[in-house]
């Protein structure tokens, strides 16, 4: 009989309760024993719709917990980095949602626990589990579209999240733009030397009294000499957004929208077809389950996670250089160290 990974999930919202879901019901090689929110309702409620034995509002209780060998932490962003120093420490294996945290000292240190600590960790870029990215990434590699030289990633939300939310998230670079800018590396297979951004406030201006931008742009210059473009928007009225391009020097691959079917409607007057779908959480469905079988096979058959710490680190400092970019409106060195 395999071996099952004992696991704790640490935070009951929207993400949280779909990572407990999932390994509750979907992955056989991992068993939920225990969840934990602060807003104990919360915990109770995904407690009792999964039968889960162990419910804590402290999570401190659950990382005490000799027989919880991993964690899934889904946590509000500001608790992240603790969690993980703290999980480090109590020698558990972590799954941890993006960003890792919002300073980079913050994140320097909680690396450093998972170092000291030789636990597995795993960060939350769930788009390089899409089977559409994936396909595309062994394409470039594999050299089928020759030299990758353009790459142009769109990624718009269907409607802007709360502003209570803005307010905490980081900005839409650190809390949105932030996957684009793990998909550019993962896709060119290469690192960004620098980069430029712009933005504005064209959906909602509460949202630049919050010290945000609701629409951006980025363009980024690879060590390779390759270029991208990335565009955000916090409202894309037809539904949730997510197209990418790498353009090379022998041809190109496109990944577009998922829609809810395939039908398409031909008349004299117009082609019909479904928009996409509405939100992140149908769009990467199957993302989220592949993440999460990753992270399980990793532990158990003791091997280093394909996303970790230093793609988590490097994602939030182009968050940061697009940050300094916007000020200064000039192009900002990318620096990791």
């Amino acid at each position: 009989m395999i071996k099952k990974i004992n696991l704790g999930v640490i935070g009951a919202g929207r993400i949280g309760r779909i990572h407990a879901r999932n390994l509750k019901y979907q992955i056989p090689g991992a068993r939920l024993l225990a969840v934990a929110d602060v807003a104990a309702e919360a915990a109770q409620r995904l407690a009792d719709e999964l039968e889960v034995p162990v419910c804590e509002s402290d999570y401190r209780r659950l990382l005490a917990r000799d027989n919880i060998e991993a964690v899934v932490i889904c946590s509000s962003t500001d608790t992240h980095a603790r969690i993980i120093a703290d999980a480090a420490a109590a020698g558990k294996h972590i799954f941890c949602e993006k960003p890792i945290a919002l300073q980079m000292d913050k994140i320097d240190a909680a690396l450093a626990a998972v170092e000291k600590a030789k636990v597995k960790l795993q960060v939350g870029f769930n788009r390089r589990f899409d089977p559409g990215f994936r396909k595309a990434k062994e394409l470039i590699a594999s050299g089928r579209i020759g030299v990758p030289h353009l790459l142009r990633i769109s990624s718009r939300d269907p409607q802007p999240p709360p502003l209570d939310y803005i307010k905490v998230s980081g900005g839409l670079f650190m809390d949105m733009m932030i996957h684009d800018f793990d998909m550019a590396r993962f896709l060119m297979g290469g690192e960004v030397a620098e980069l430029m951004a712009t933005g504005r406030c064209l959906i909602d201006k509460a949202i630049g009294a919050c010290g945000d931008v609701d629409t951006a742009v980025v363009l980024l210059r690879f060590e390779s000499g390759a270029l991208g473009t990335i565009d955000n928007s916090r409202q894309a009225v037809y539904g949730y957004d997510q197209r990418i391009e790498v353009f090379g020097s022998e041809g190109s691959v496109v990944v577009g929208n998922k829609t809810p079917t395939e039908v398409e409607v031909h008349c004299a007057d117009s082609i019909q077809s479904d928009k996409p779908l509405p939100f992140f959480l149908e769009r990467y469905q199957e993302a989220y389950l592949a993440e999460m079988y990753e992270f399980i096979a990793c532990i158990a058959e003791d091997r280093i996670p394909p996303v970790g710490g230093r793609d988590g680190k490097i994602a939030a400092a182009m968050g940061y250089a697009a940050l300094e970019s916007l000020a200064g409106g000039r192009f900002v060195e990318l620096k990791t160290d």
